[in-house]
């Protein structure tokens, strides 16, 4: 079998007989007003983070979901587009697609606001994903592009491209690898399925998303997922994966590169009132301004004694310099 195979086998084990914790959630369940999200669904929350981040889910936009899991976060996306088929659900595993359709049923039965019709379950794989070109506001998957091998996941996040509309969004949660996975995890098949060996460090994981045409990118959160021991994974010191959520939009690149925003900000500590770089960004004196990694690093190097450059605090939700 190639490791697509195992991972699908994989997953209609689960599906037909959940595990409870596979993946280790570190985010507090997403509590929204008149939303209960029925137990099976709980049980099958396989994935690392969330990709349901209510400032992109204004005017009811059309999801696309890439791997639909038991349905919570489809089911989440619904929440805030109350019509039918305003979420496609797409998964190659047959299984997987009965078990999200029943507990999409329960939960039609639990929440008044809910018809099954609001999510459209399809076949498909996040490599030839059944929509036309340009036709979804949102593409999102939770914990599955990781599982992929590398030129595989180009090939996923090329795709997703394609049916997203101008300016659409691309939400993302993976896990990501402090440092390089070893080659004799990488290779495990079943470790990969299970999201603990598939993982690329940030900086490949974003080189990524941007080769594959999105001119911005915004980290939502990065947090401590999984640690990968010593003795369990024949390692020489042990290695922490991390969660990471992100929205890429499909705008064009700059000239000067793409937009990656992680949470940093720029503080203007001269004499004058505001400082004015010539290029659209305007610091008041003493006030920190959301700037982008790029603008970050030219605007520390323009003016080092009088420009403060903060960390990155690896969330961000808007309102910067691009």
């Amino acid at each position: 079998m190639t490791y697509l195979e195992t991972a699908a086998q994989f997953y209609s084990q689960v599906a037909q007989t959940p595990e409870v914790g596979l993946c280790c959630v570190q985010s507090t369940p997403l509590q929204l007003p008149g939303l209960k999200i029925p137990q099976p669904m709980q049980e099958m929350n396989y994935g690392c983070g969330t990709t349901v981040h209510l400032g992109e889910l204004a005017n009811q936009p059309t999801v696309l979901y890439v791997g639909v899991g038991g349905g919570l976060e489809a089911l989440q996306f619904a929440y805030f587009s109350r019509r039918a088929g305003a979420v496609i659900a797409v998964d190659p595993v047959a299984e997987m697609r009965q078990a999200a359709t029943r507990n999409l049923e329960i939960a039609a039965k639990e929440n008044p606001w809910f018809d099954p019709s609001f999510v459209d379950i399809r076949a498909g794989d996040a490599f030839n994903l059944p929509v036309d070109d340009a036709s979804v506001d949102v593409v999102a998957q939770n914990c599955l592009f990781n599982i992929f091998e590398p030129e595989d996941l180009t090939r996923a996040l090329q795709e997703a491209y394609r049916v997203l509309k101008s300016g659409g969004r691309l939400q993302m949660s993976d896990p990501i690898a402090t440092r390089p996975i070893p080659p004799h995890l990488q290779q495990d098949e079943r470790l990969r399925a299970m999201c603990l060996s598939g993982a690329l460090t940030y900086e490949e994981y974003i080189q990524r998303i941007i080769k594959a045409g999105f001119g911005q990118v915004e980290i939502r959160t990065r947090r401590p997922y999984r640690l990968l021991d010593c003795q369990t994974y024949n390692l020489s010191e042990p290695l922490l994966l991390e969660s990471l959520d992100s929205v890429s939009f499909k705008v064009p690149i700059p000239e000067d590169g793409a937009c990656i925003f992680t949470g940093k900000t720029a503080i203007y500590a001269g004499s004058e009132p505001f400082f004015d770089d010539g290029a659209g960004h305007i610091l008041q004196r003493g006030l920190p301004a959301a700037v982008c990694d790029k603008t970050a690093a030219k605007l520390a190097a323009y003016m080092p004694d009088e420009i403060i450059i903060t960390d990155s605090t690896w969330h961000y939700d808007g309102g910067g310099c691009c």
